[in-house]
């Protein structure tokens, strides 16, 4: 099937360029998303027509998608997620999760513009895409954590496996120093033992 873009697609061309494309991804993406139309000669007369219009507007979204990634690209968002001692999420985050956060921070986004590529399953700090324009793409990076405090361990570089072997290290210390100091208590214990029997053997003597 062969469409005209509207706007430059990735992978496909460029704005006015006509393409062959499969009939689905056609009428399930680039025609419901207006990315393109069908190349009839009547949609690329109109096309021609409107080309002049079309490249203006799509100069000054451009312009609008640069400078908001200037202040987007590269900043980083807490979910907050529940999660297994191992780090696994109970569930995942998706892309609607990541559209939400940016927008609670000010930054207007829609989920239909973020890529995640690999699934978000465990707690951690994850880059994701976020596509501004068909030709502004930034990457962000959401800490993924069980609290505010676990997001700013992360965030300084901590993993949250690293945290929990250091946890694990402290209460063995502290089982092993517990150790230390009953052992030491039961050596006094022994040592005092002698004396005392010493000194019951001598109140016997005397009573004697």
């Amino acid at each position: 099937m062969q469409v005209i873009l509207l706007e430059r697609v990735a992978k496909l061309g460029q704005m006015g360029d006509v393409v062959d494309v499969k009939p689905g991804f056609a009428r399930n993406y680039l025609l419901l998303q207006k990315k393109a139309l069908v190349a009839s000669k009547e949609n690329i007369a109109a096309f021609e027509d409107q080309k002049a219009q079309l490249e203006a507007r799509n100069l000054e979204t451009k312009k609008e998608a640069e400078a908001l990634a200037e202040k987007l690209g590269g900043q980083q968002f807490v979910v907050i997620r529940q999660a297994s001692d191992g780090g696994n999420l109970y569930g995942s985050v998706s892309t609607r999760d990541a559209a939400d956060v940016a927008t609670e921070e000010g930054f207007s986004i829609d989920r239909k513009q973020v890529l995640i590529r690999r699934p978000i399953k465990e707690l951690g700090l994850h880059e994701v895409e976020v596509h501004l324009h068909p030709e502004v793409m930034v990457t962000i990076t959401l800490n993924v954590a069980r609290s505010t405090e676990e997001a700013e361990l992360q965030a300084s570089g901590k993993s949250i496996q690293e945290l929990a072997a250091e946890e694990e290290a402290a209460a063995e210390f502290e089982i092993a120093e517990l150790f230390e100091d009953i052992g030491s208590a039961a050596e006094d214990d022994d040592a005092l033992a002698p004396a005392a029997e010493a000194a019951e053997d001598g109140e016997e003597e005397q009573r004697g």
